[in-house]
């Protein structure tokens, strides 16, 4: 992909300071895309990091008003300013930060839905310290509908050209038949379809839709939900001229049986993140779909562990980056 043919920058939030984001953002340094990207954090915090992990690093201001005004040296990054109130301690979430880390993912939204990013590339962040500091949040996925006034966001995941999307997102299990309604469904399939047109240039999508039950129902004998929701939801949309087949178990659904379909639909979260991950950890990208803006995101979550030990793997996070390049229009 030219870099060249990319009009705006991304902007690249670095994620919960105290994980492995910050320095997941200085992988872009000495990049092509470094030139390309804006990150939105704290400059102490990937000073710090930096020094942490003796590398070299320039911050430079990013001003969105005059874009590509401050010449940027081969070690640096560009950086617009979101100070976080407290220090951070690697591997140690402070719910003092929440506020700010959420003001940030504000800052992109708007600077997106303005004009002056092309696309929005999240690090990740810690959802249970966003809670610990009052401030009730279910992820970066429900946070940026709200933000964007879209009423249904689905979730989709990829791994070079295997596609999983999500019926269902963060919830229990026992929630997951009650939440899947034919309506709902629909809504579904519909973003999906739309968007693998729209986003991924995909002309007449071929979706694979997974079953909820095991062998999908066993013809009702394993549940109904197969027989009393998803096929009925399958024929409106095949009626209207989309092209779905299903419901498919989903030990059916990822296997060459299934042929290879532009995406699978999966009915909630660990019927196909599971397979996703196998087939391309720490390089799978995962895309919200539905809102008027491109985002990506890495596949994985915070690391605590090794935060500051620089044994992250960046290989998600260019991925990401380089996807929301090519779903922008580059």
């Amino acid at each position: 992909m030219a870099l060249t043919s990319i009009s705006k920058p991304l902007a690249v939030t670095a994620g919960e300071p105290a994980g492995i984001g910050p320095e997941l953002c200085l992988a872009l340094a000495g990049t092509a895309w470094a030139r390309r990207s804006v990150i939105i954090t704290d400059p102490d915090v990937l000073h710090a990091r930096a020094e942490r992990l003796g590398r070299r690093l320039c911050v430079v201001s990013y001003d969105p008003a005059k874009p590509g005004s401050a010449a940027l040296p081969a070690d640096g990054l560009w950086v617009l300013a979101q100070r976080m109130p407290r220090p951070a301690v690697c591997g140690h979430p402070d719910p003092a930060n929440a506020a700010a880390l959420l003001d940030g993912l504000r800052i992109a939204v708007d600077g997106c839905l303005k004009g002056d990013f092309g696309a929005l590339v999240t690090a990740p962040i810690q959802k249970s310290t966003i809670n610990d500091a009052g401030i009730p949040f279910t992820g970066h996925t429900e946070f940026l509908a709200e933000l964007t006034g879209t009423p249904l966001p689905v979730m989709l995941l990829v791994a070079g050209t295997l596609r999983v999307a999500l019926a269902s997102t963060h919830l229990p299990l026992s929630a997951v038949p009650a939440y899947i309604t034919a309506g709902r469904l629909t809504a579904v399939i519909e973003v999906l379809h739309a968007d693998l047109r729209a986003k991924f240039g995909i002309a007449d999508p071929d979706i694979v839709v997974c079953g909820l039950n095991p062998h999908a129902g066993e013809a009702g004998h394993l549940g109904r939900e197969e027989i009393e929701v998803i096929e009925p939801a399958i024929r409106a949309l095949c009626a209207a001229g989309l092209k779905l087949r299903g419901p498919l178990p989903a030990d059916t659904a990822f296997t060459p049986a299934a042929g290879k379909p532009d995406a699978v639909l999966a009915m909630y979260h660990d019927q196909g993140l599971p397979v996703l991950k196998y087939a391309g950890f720490g390089r799978a990208v995962n895309v919200t779909l539905g809102l008027p803006i491109v985002r990506t995101s890495v596949d994985h979550g915070t690391a605590l562990d090794i935060a500051g030990s620089g044994k992250a793997d960046a290989g998600s996070l260019l991925a990401a980056v380089e996807l929301a390049a090519k779903l922008a229009g580059a």
